[in-house]
């Protein structure tokens, strides 16, 4: 079918259900809440709330989103068939997705025999009854019902009939949308678009949607198969959550629907913010975003080679897609396989003209390479590769000159915390400045000791804040002796920004990544955060 005969895909989202279910993931109320309001702002088709009557938390969220105004989406509540041997309108868990009031409600229920035998303990029969009845229920007191065929493929592969008469049931009790789910994850692209063809010349009329699971790796290409094959409703969370692998990515599926087969869906800007959609939801689960990420990942647009980056800065096209469409950006990695093309383009981002041929572009691309093979890495650690290059031009503000550090850690007793204690002497403005500072840690003690020496002169350090402290082992094989590559986070309340030291010794190689983050944060304004945070080096480490 043409892309220009194909109808609008709608997007189903359930993060907040299905995506919860996910290893290490746990959203408060109010993470829900948030989330939801996001969600909507993004423009989400369905927003899948969570099952009202399993546990207190959804309860307590379907209640707040009572409150909630909505301009998007459609809240849903999710819950199963009707027990066995039970009527339909009898049904607690039925009464309970009543209750939440929300405009539609999605039940699953089973269309494998081996699960309806075993699992239920039912027969084949009054499964199909249970079906068809619940929807029939809900479908009277809710604007729509959605229908989520469990196991679909694994109960389509074992008895094909079987597996048809559990959808029919469901069209013909009125369900809006028929779900075909691969619930295991275990079924291959090509076998999935194959049973979709299937299942729409056996229900022409029916509309059918998709929900996959990673476990085979292949969700998102299991959906767009789906979806090539006529499936006009696809479910997924944000970010691949989910149990075990996890659920279908949304994310690249929305980039892949609109951008490469051609079909709408959500609204016309929904595509530029996909990016700033996936971190947010990474946020508020407290999850480190996944760099290699597909289209919104801060690496989906970096060029490394020398050649590459050479080609892009003259206007060739690298990327399958433009980075703007799906909200991200282009970046150039700084490192020993960069060439002076890189460098001059890096240059260009902070607003410094450096000729590409120049002794300074060729001096810092060396520079790059020697301190790579020492152990440093300028991914992270931006506003260190931009010291750097400031540098190198001679465009850069020193405001103050170490003389001298000393770093002392007592513990007394053994059940005592360890005191510590940093001296530390610089030069500012020509006059000697020598302070004292102690701390729960070396790294804090120095902060504490220079920030000090320096209040006097430069105020501003005070809106200064270390927000993160990393430290990562070079060369393991040394053992205690190995170089470490510290990576210090700041802030000033306006921008951020990260440094990066380098060292056998762990407190000097802080103290470099220190001195480096305050050092950029008292650049003259505009400097600081004159450009995005986008300075990044690859490393072979």
């Amino acid at each position: 079918m043409q892309s220009t005969e194909r109808a609008r895909i709608e997007i189903y989202d359930t993060t907040l259900r299905d995506g919860s279910q996910g290893e290490g993931i746990s959203f408060s109320v109010e993470d829900k809440i948030r989330i939801a309001r996001r969600l909507d702002e993004f423009g989400m088709d369905y927003i899948e709330g969570g099952w009202p009557g399993s546990n207190p938390k959804d309860e307590a969220f379907f209640q707040r989103m009572l409150d909630e105004k909505l301009t998007n989406s459609v809240l849903t509540a999710f819950g199963s068939t009707r027990r066995a041997g039970v009527k339909a309108e009898n049904d607690l868990q039925l009464q309970t997705l009543l209750r939440s009031k929300t405009t539609g409600i999605t039940i699953f229920g089973k269309s494998w025999e081996d699960h309806v035998v075993h699992a239920l303990r039912t027969t084949l029969d009054e499964n199909i009854a249970m079906i068809g009845e619940s929807v029939e229920f809900l479908a009277r007191h809710a604007e729509f019902v959605i229908y989520d065929a469990e196991h679909f493929f694994d109960g389509f592969k074992t008895n094909r009939d079987y597996a048809i008469q559990c959808l029919m049931a469901a069209y013909q009790a009125g369900a809006r949308r028929l779900v075909l789910c691969d619930t295991n994850g275990g079924t291959l692209p090509a076998e999935v678009g194959t049973i979709v063809r299937e299942v729409r010349l056996a229900l022409p009329e029916a509309s059918i949607g998709i929900h996959t699971h990673n476990d085979s790796s292949t969700a998102v290409a299991c959906a767009l198969a789906a979806i090539e094959e006529g499936a006009m409703h696809v479910q997924g969370t944000v970010n691949g959550f989910g149990e075990r692998c996890g659920n279908c990515d949304l994310v690249p599926v929305i980039a892949a629907i609109k951008l490469k087969l051609g079909v709408q869906c959500l609204n016309v800007d929904s595509l530029q913010h996909l990016t700033g959609l996936s971190q947010y939801v990474d946020e508020i689960a407290n999850l480190t975003p996944d760099n290699r990420r597909a289209y919104v990942g801060r690496s989906a647009f970096a060029h490394k080679g020398g050649v590459h980056a050479d080609a892009v800065l003259k206007g060739a096209r690298y990327e399958h897609i433009n980075p703007e469409d799906v909200g991200n950006s282009r970046r150039l990695l700084v490192s020993e396989l960069a060439g002076s093309s890189s460098i001059a383009g890096k240059a260009a981002q902070y607003g410094i003209d450096l000729n590409r041929k120049s002794p300074e572009a060729r001096s810092l691309l060396q520079s790059v390479a020697e301190r790579e093979h020492e152990g440093y890495s300028y991914e992270g650690a931006e506003a260190s590769f931009e010291l750097l290059l400031m540098r190198a031009v001679g465009q850069i503000f020193e405001p103050f000159t170490l003389r001298g550090y000393r770093c002392i850690v007592e513990k007394r007793g053994h059940d005592e915390e360890p005191i510590t204690e940093a001296t530390v002497k610089v030069e500012v403005a020509g006059k000697e400045r020598l302070t004292v500072a102690e701390g729960d840690g070396p790294v804090h003690a120095l902060d504490g000791a220079l920030r000090q020496a320096l209040a006097d002169f430069y105020p501003e350090v005070e809106r200064i804040k270390l927000t993160d402290f990393k430290v990562r082992v070079v060369s393991s094989r040394a053992g205690t002796a190995a170089k470490v590559r510290v990576i210090i986070d700041s802030t000033n309340g306006d921008q951020s920004w990260s440094t990066v030291g380098v060292s056998e010794n762990v407190i000097e190689a802080s103290w470099h990544a220190l001195v480096d983050g305050m050092v950029y944060g008292l650049q003259p304004s505009p400097r600081v955060g004159a450009a995005p945070v986008m300075v990044q080096s690859a490393s072979s480490n």
